[in-house]
């Protein structure tokens, strides 16, 4: 992966790991870092912040999607995780380190 990719999915690393500490639990990734050609075959967005190892879409043991985001709502607001992408999904919860709000 180019360098910059990897300095963004080690900034990612920190933040989950801060989630990671928090809850006490594990934290499994279900899509970290998408190369193009991945994330075309995948169906992915074009603007997608895989691309840039900025995204993962995590599951948390014991825990359900939509309390992961809170509990990630929760730690962005405390100023604990940066700020940047969340959504829960049916299975997994998006999160992001974009640097600004959104929400889907």
């Amino acid at each position: 992966m180019p360098f910059e990719v990897l300095q963004n999915v080690q900034e990612l690393a920190v933040n989950l790991q801060v989630l990671r500490d928090y809850i006490g639990n594990s934290i499994s990734i279900n899509s970290g870092y998408r190369s193009p050609k991945h994330n075309k075959k995948i169906g992915g967005s074009v603007n997608s912040q895989h691309l840039l190892g900025n995204a993962a879409d995590i599951v948390v043991t014991g825990k359900t999607p939509k309390e992961v985001k809170e509990i990630i709502e929760n730690l962005i607001s405390e100023k604990k995780m940066k700020q940047g992408g969340l959504s829960a999904y049916p299975t997994f919860v998006h999160y992001d380190i974009r640097g600004g709000k959104a929400r889907w």
